[in-house]
């Protein structure tokens, strides 16, 4: 039987984290004539990933330019693919999530009539500038795909919701839980050395990441001036706050926390510094999508410096509490996991929704059966 040829693409560290154990299982399949394309929407960051995972891109459409607009991203992305695809006439294209990659990675398949894999499908906030421009990426990804391979039951009813047929519709669990499995480590000693002299034992340490468009301006000042009254609060906790490189970012970040006492800041890490940190750390305050996902995993409690989250699974479970950026919520909060055992026991012990790290396999069975590859018993998935 002549393979079935499946393009990944991906184009931003959160994505690549994602889709590296899935491309690492589609090379596994006998069926299966697996390829990666980067976008580069970010690169950098993407970079590391793919070191990380020995992944070596097939093609690499390298689109980042200083000060990029959305439509530049978007038309880079769709000419650049357009080419790829009448070369390479792909059975499948996969993308994830919520990117500007994702939905112009879908657009350019459906042009030439390719079928699109969505993973990471059904996310909705049901606010289409929340986070903005994430939340159309997903639901415009959504209209155009072919297999949706929802992370959970929440994810999927959403996808109902909006008409997508159940048998298009798949339960896998997360990606990212299947990364973890592979950066993760206890005894892992950090390359940055600020890191390995902070004392995790004895001290409180909350990581904190915020950097999303909608809280830029007076919702950063705010998470700020928030940060400062916990620190000055409570003598046994220390902040490492990893600050985005965007300038609207940094530099209030570095204005209001820069030199104080018990306040690090450090630039992104890489994934293994990242996630690291995380089994280490006390808690996390972020506004990341993906950090919702990966901190329960740890048992550790997230505030999510949001008014709305695409992932209610988290909060509905109690891993996770919607904090937004007013100034006494989120001090008050992070005081009372810092302050009161039980409940901080209440939300590290929560169970975790995003899956068990079989998610990338579930995904691989599914296309080996849409494809008539394989019989592989896919029922389960559908529930």
């Amino acid at each position: 039987m002549e393979k079935k040829k499946i393009i990944t693409i991906f184009g931003t560290r959160p994505e690549a984290i994602k889709m590296a154990p899935l491309v690492k299982e589609l090379e596994k399949r006998e069926g299966i004539e697996s390829k990666v394309c980067v976008t580069a929407q970010h690169r950098e960051m993407l970079d590391q990933v793919l070191e990380l995972f020995d992944i070596k891109p097939d093609f690499d459409l390298n689109i980042m330019k200083s000060k990029q607009t959305l439509t530049g991203i978007t038309n880079r992305v769709l000419e650049g693919l357009e080419e790829i695809f009448m070369e390479e006439k792909p059975d499948m294209i996969l993308v994830h999530g919520d990117t500007t990659t994702t939905f112009s990675g879908a657009l350019a398949a459906f042009y030439q009539q390719i079928k699109v894999g969505h993973v990471e499908a059904g996310l909705r906030t049901f606010d289409k500038y929340f986070p903005f421009p994430e939340e159309m990426n997903r639901k415009l990804t959504g209209s155009l795909a072919d297999l949706h391979f929802a992370p959970t039951k929440s994810s999927k009813a959403n996808l109902l919701r909006e008409g997508v047929k159940e048998e298009e519709i798949f339960i896998t669990g997360n990606t990212v839980i299947d990364a973890m499995l592979h950066t993760v480590k206890d005894d892992y000693k950090f390359e940055n050395e600020l890191l390995n002299n902070i004392d995790f034992e004895n001290k409180k340490v909350i990581m904190i990441t915020a950097h999303r468009r909608e809280n830029w301006g007076q919702g950063i000042d705010n998470i700020c001036d928030a940060l400062n009254k916990i620190v000055e609060e409570n003598k046994d906790v220390e902040l490492v706050y990893l600050v985005h490189l965007n300038p609207i970012v940094k530099d209030v970040v570095t204005k209001k926390l820069g030199n104080k006492e018990r306040i690090h800041l450090l630039p992104p890490l890489d994934t293994n510094e990242t996630h690291n940190l995380m089994n280490k750390c006390f808690m996390v305050m972020t506004d990341s999508g993906g950090l919702q996902e990966e901190a329960p995993h740890l048992g550790k409690p997230v505030l999510v410096l949001r008014d709305v989250t695409e992932r209610p699974e988290a909060v509905e479970y109690g891993t996770v509490k919607l904090v937004g950026t007013d100034i006494e919520k989120i001090v008050s909060e992070a005081n009372t996991l810092i302050r009161n055992k039980d409940e901080y026991s209440k939300m590290s012990k929560a169970a975790n929704p995003y899956g068990d790290g079989f998610a990338s396999k579930r995904i691989a069975d599914i296309i080996e059966n849409y494809f008539s590859i394989s019989n592989i018993e896919i029922e389960e998935y559908l529930k």
